[in-house]
Order: structure tokens, then sequence, then C-alpha cells
């Protein structure tokens, strides 16, 4: 079942959303898409995040404080580089309102885990690239919520308005953002890890169910999202696509140059290229829909952006797949020659 998924995972995405978006045609008055997002995407991104949790082995808890400079260099990358590069496309399409803060959303949200199944499949790093996931995904809660409020200070007035619109009772939306980031995110990664702990007969197991979820989530999101945005999506710009295209195609460049940069060997330089370029939109569309409640097509464009860094990340992969990987990388070079 699983290879059943991944192998036709742009398939089963373009499918079921072509459904969400037809069914009202159908005549059936229970619309599931609309429940759905109403209901069940945080509890989506929970089961998922548990998923993954789990998924990680010691191992790459290990792994992780032995090369923490290389992993805090590439979260570092990510996090600087496609916020500014989802701002600044989106500024210079001369995007604004609720297709620019989907747009900013877009950059703020850490890493995808699909990123790391891409890894694999391009004979890249995949515990640099699980480090990688892990570690963005624990600072989410700090860090989206800062990028959004820093972009908020440099956007239009409406847009601004729009940002500052999801303020709840306390009337902060870096609170709020970072709570349910906190609920969402890192409680269940760390709860799933623990259970993995606890079980390790499992382990086998729960890398099998956890990739699952996962990608059954992603799925389902993306496809109530489409769900509730029926109306907006008719009126969309075709220039978002084309910023969220160029947004992707530019993560990946600078991600393959942050690592250049950072003399990571070539299996690690695609790891972060992949990384970089491939962010987590599920979860940006649903913290669009909770965040944004009066502005539904704010998550148009994560959920889009789905399509976008999965197509073209797994062309990447299948290339990369067919290419021999270099033997030595800047670092194992230095070690030959010193050796």
């Amino acid at each position: 079942m699983t290879r059943l998924i991944q192998r036709f995972l742009l398939i089963w995405l373009s499918l079921l959303s072509l459904t969400a978006y037809y069914w009202p045609s159908f005549g059936i008055e229970f619309d599931p898409f609309e429940h759905t997002a109403k209901n069940s995407l945080p509890y989506l991104i929970i089961v998922t995040m548990f998923g993954v949790g789990w998924m990680l082995p010691i191992d790459e808890i290990r792994k992780v404080a032995s090369q923490w400079p290389k992993v805090i260099g590439g979260t570092f990358t990510q996090f600087l580089v496609m916020p500014l590069l989802a701002l600044g496309v989106g500024l210079a399409f001369g995007l604004s309102g609720e297709n620019l803060v989907g747009v900013i959303l877009v950059g703020c949200v850490p890493g995808a885990m699909a990123s790391n199944v891409l890894t694999i499949v391009s004979k890249g790093n995949a515990s640099y690239s699980v480090s990688l996931t892990t570690l963005a995904t624990i600072l989410s809660p700090i860090a989206v919520p800062t990028m959004l409020a820093i972009s908020a200070s440099v956007v239009d007035q409406s847009t601004r308005e729009i940002i500052e619109s999801a303020s709840n009772d306390s009337g902060s939306i870096y609170l709020d953002s970072a709570v349910k980031l906190l609920k969402w995110v890192v409680l269940p990664v760390i709860a799933g890890f623990t259970m993995g702990r606890l079980l390790p007969q499992y382990e086998s197991q729960a890398k099998t169910i956890g990739s699952n979820m996962a990608n059954l989530a992603i799925l389902l999101i993306v496809a109530a999202v489409i769900g509730i945005s029926r109306d907006d999506l008719a009126a969309l710009p075709m220039m978002v696509f084309g910023c969220l295209l160029l947004i992707n195609i530019l993560g990946y460049l600078s991600g393959f140059t942050g690592g250049s940069f950072m003399r990571l060997t070539h299996p690690m330089k695609r790891a972060l290229t992949l990384e970089v370029g491939m962010q987590n939109a599920g979860l940006g569309a649903t913290l669009a829909t909770q965040l944004f409640t009066t502005d539904s097509s704010v998550a148009i464009a994560p959920a889009f952006y789905t399509f976008f860094c999965m197509f073209t990340g797994t062309i990447l992969a299948w290339y990369w797949n067919s290419r021999p990987v270099p033997e030595h990388g800047p670092q194992e070079v230095s070690h030959h020659q010193h050796g």
C-alpha cells in the first residue's frame, strides 16, 4: 500500500482535488470535503506529526547532535531563504490581500516530510534530511509567527489588515499561531518519539504507518481546502500560480547554493535542496483555515504549492536518481588529502 500511495501520489492528489472541486455537480447534499475542512484539518496534522515522531529512530537524534552545525546551517538557510523569496516574489508579481498572505505563509512554514522520501529516491543523505525537517518543525512555533509579523510590517495596508485580523482573544497572531503550532506539531512529534522509545519492537511498522499517514493527510488537506475554496478558485489570478512555481524553483537553487557555501557533501546538498524547496504546505493550508477564518482564500496558495513542490520535487529526485553521486564531497576530499 505504501508504494501504491507514494508512487502515484501526484495522480491521487489530482483525482481527489478534481473530485473536491466538482463535488456539488454530483448532486449529493453532504459535502465531505467541506466537513473535513471545518472539523478535521488540525487533527490530520496532529496524527501526521505523531507518526513522524514515531518514525524517528534514536540514531537520527544522535546524528543531529553529532553534526549540529550542518543541521543548524541548513535550517537557517531554509528559514532565511523561503520567507524572503515568498515575500519578494509575491511583491514583485504585484500580489496583495489574501493572495499575498497565502504566498507569504508558504514561505514561513517548515519543510515537508515528503522531502525525506524524495531524498531517498534522489540518492541523497536521508538522515540529514530527517534532521533538517525535525529541527525546522520543532522551531516552527517561534519561526512562523516571527516571520509573519516581520512580513506584516513591510506589506501594503490591506494585506497587513488581513494578517492582523488573525488575532484571537489574546490580540496577538504571534501567540495564536505559536500555540497552534506547538499543539499540532511539536507536542505530537515529541509524543510519537516517546512512543517509539517505549515500543521499539514496532519501529518498522511505525515507518510504514507514519509514511502512509503523512501521504494520506496531504491528499485530504489539499482536497478539503479546494472544497471550501471552489468559488475563490475560479477567480484566482494565473499570476499566483506563476509566483508559486518561481518560489519553488528558486528555493531549490538556493538550497543547493547554500549547501555549496557550507561545503556539504553532494548527498547532503541534494537533501538540503529538496528540504528548502519543498515546504510543508499542508500545514500552511491548515494554519490558514484556522487563523484566517474570514478569508478562506488565504489557504489556496499553500494548497496549490503542494502540487508544485510534489511535481517538481519528484522530477528532480528522478533526475538525480539516474545520475551518479560524486564519490567525494568537499569535506571528504579534504579528509583524504590530509589523511
